[in-house]
């Protein structure tokens, strides 16, 4: 993950993530209603005609092991904002520790989530 990129822009590029059978088994699960919590409509909200999907646990395969997978170096960064930004919040270095804290707070429900728009949307 560049860094640099990351404090720059706010997002960061990670070529080969998945592999194109990857990124197509995920697509196809958009037709997979059970496997979504809540879907939000864009145009509701003035924000294009795109819509987004909220994963419903247990998450698909390929999405628990990213998360899993990117959370430690995205809760440096976290970390680094947070003391940049002046603010005691301190995100632990195990996924599986915030979910406990996340649970504390009452937040139970999984966030991942799957973003469909079209060509020449938002």
């Amino acid at each position: 993950m560049d860094l640099n990129e990351l404090d720059s822009h706010g997002a960061a590029v990670l070529p080969q993530l998945l592999t194109p059978e990857q990124c197509a088994d995920v697509i196809a699960l958009w037709d997979r209603e059970t496997a979504f919590r809540k879907e939000v409509v864009m145009a509701r909200h003035g924000y294009g005609s795109g819509r987004y999907r909220y994963f419903a646990y247990p998450l698909p395969e390929p999405v628990a092991r990213l998360r899993e997978a990117l959370y430690p170096a995205l809760a440096q960064v976290a970390n680094r904002w947070a003391d940049m930004l002046g603010s005691p919040d301190i995100y632990p270095g195990r996924h599986a520790d915030f979910l406990k804290r996340c649970a504390l707070a009452g937040q139970e429900k999984p966030t991942p989530l799957l973003l469909r728009y079209q060509a020449g949307d938002w």
